[in-house]
């Protein structure tokens, strides 16, 4: 992955710290793609996906991706199609985050209308 500039220089502690989980992790991560079971075109647009994900936003990776969907002949509509897809993930949030916070303003008025 360091030769073929994928390695992210986050994960050096990480290597350091335990080289053969580190390379057990990247093999592991590697074997789909090795396997060719999926396009490249489509294994770019599956990274594109993961790293610009709301729970991993990794400018580099997603830049990175981009640039070898394009090379791949990716169309702009599949990569934009693609980031507005998993731009739904982050409304999970609102989703979880809305109903709460309804139900603790309608706790906290309540209290409050009591004293």
């Amino acid at each position: 992955m360091r030769r073929d500039g994928k390695w992210n220089p986050l994960w050096d502690t990480l290597s350091d710290w335990d080289p053969e989980w580190t390379e057990q992790f990247m093999a592991m991560n590697a074997t789909p793609i090795e396997r060719g079971i999926f396009t490249p075109e489509f294994v770019e647009l599956l990274s594109i996906a993961i790293d610009a994900a709301a729970t991993h936003m990794y400018a580099p990776g997603v830049r990175r991706h981009i640039r070898a969907a394009l090379d791949l002949g990716v169309s702009r509509d599949e990569i934009l199609t693609v980031l507005q897809m998993v731009s739904v993930l982050g409304i999970h949030a609102c989703n979880l985050g809305v109903p709460i916070l309804e139900e603790e303003l309608d706790a906290h008025q309540a209290r409050h209308a009591a004293s």
